[in-house]
């Protein structure tokens, strides 16, 4: 017969408290101990890359020697992966990208192997591979989202939309707005089958606000769509409001189908306005205004901007550049949107 499980006892007072903590004392170990081993491998595949590379140079080894080295190293080690020639070679590359060890032991021994072999892979020199390298232990990316941040060219993005943050916020806080938005914004993400319903189009928006979020980058976090405003008995709707953790201010974003229009920035101006008022806490900085359009000329977006007292900027927003024809018919069209913005129930 099996033993009965024993009686537990009722939990003393501050039991709940204490397991609590001894349980995030543990995951910490754990994390610790997984980021010692990565960093160990890290460097360990390096020191065997940069052996690689001196040998074959000093003593002109060849590229069978690779072949051989696996081999050996797969009878020595059998039950250890990562002994492929195919491998091999990716740590010879990654010795010859990073000549500096003190670099690759302080800062891209953080990120796991296969992080290391997508900046390899995905891009063509050093000064990208850090931006891209540092933003991923930043924010703590998986490799499938560094390798989505770098096709959809993240870095020549970031900080590329016309605002006026220089003359309107102070530093560092303008320098800190500038970079958290981009331009122009990529919403392929919103991509459906053929078969899909404009109610499973209009829902859109609100099932991919996780990608919504990661488009947006760092720091957002959602308050709400079509946000009620009530300003002297009327009543308004934000499109789509969040909350910068890093700025602490309010975002108010409104979405424009079409090319830019100075008279747009009237109607963003005049929610931030109401944000400030009614929603806006007296330890929040001021509300900044994103307004994201279909196209724009800099140039009138500039002059619209120059006037303005109000943190704003304007970015374009991109589609899907290439679908199936089949699929093309269910992106949901910019009126589709703002109808599910605003609220339209009609068909």
């Amino acid at each position: 017969m099996s033993e009965k499980p024993a009686r537990l006892i009722e939990p003393p007072t501050g039991y709940a408290d204490w397991l609590s903590e001894l349980k995030t004392r543990i995951h910490t170990a754990q994390q610790r101990a997984t980021l010692a081993v990565n960093r160990e491998l890290v460097l360990l595949y390096w020191q065997i890359g940069r052996d690689i590379l001196t040998r074959q140079a000093e003593q002109g080894w060849g590229a069978k020697v690779i072949e051989r080295l696996a081999e050996d190293l797969r009878l020595a080690f059998p039950d250890m992966k990562g002994f492929s020639p195919r491998n091999l070679k990716y740590m010879r590359a990654f010795a010859e990208a990073w000549p500096d060890e003190e670099f690759v032991q302080a800062v891209l021994a953080q990120l796991p192997w296969y992080h290391q072999l997508a900046l390899l892979d995905k891009l063509p020199g050093p000064e990208t591979r850090r931006w891209y390298a540092a933003k991923a232990i930043e924010h703590n990316w998986s490799r499938n989202i560094l390798v989505m941040q770098i096709e959809t060219r993240l870095l020549e993005r970031s900080g590329k939309a016309v605002s006026n943050f220089p003359a309107t916020l102070p530093k560092p806080q303008s320098d800190l707005a500038r970079e958290s938005l981009k331009d122009p914004y990529r919403f392929d993400f919103l991509g459906l089958t053929d078969e899909a319903q404009e109610r499973e189009i209009e829902a859109a928006l609100v099932k991919h606000v996780t990608e919504f979020l990661l488009e947006l980058g760092a720091g957002f976090a959602f308050v709400g769509r079509q946000v009620l405003l009530d300003v002297g008995g009327d009543e308004f709707f934000i499109d789509l409001l969040f909350y910068h953790l890093k700025l602490r201010c309010y975002v108010v974003i409104e979405l424009k189908g079409g090319k830019f229009k100075p008279e747009h920035l009237g109607q963003l101006g005049f929610y931030m306005t109401a944000v400030d008022r009614q929603i806006k806490h007296e330890q929040d900085n001021p509300t900044i205004g994103l307004l994201l359009c279909k196209s724009k000329n800099k140039v009138v977006a500039e002059y619209a901007l120059g006037d303005k007292s109000q943190p704003m900027g304007i970015a374009e927003y991109k589609m899907l550049e290439s679908l199936p024809a089949e699929l093309q018919t269910s992106l949901p069209s910019i009126e589709q949107i703002e109808r599910e913005l605003t609220g339209d129930q009609e068909a």
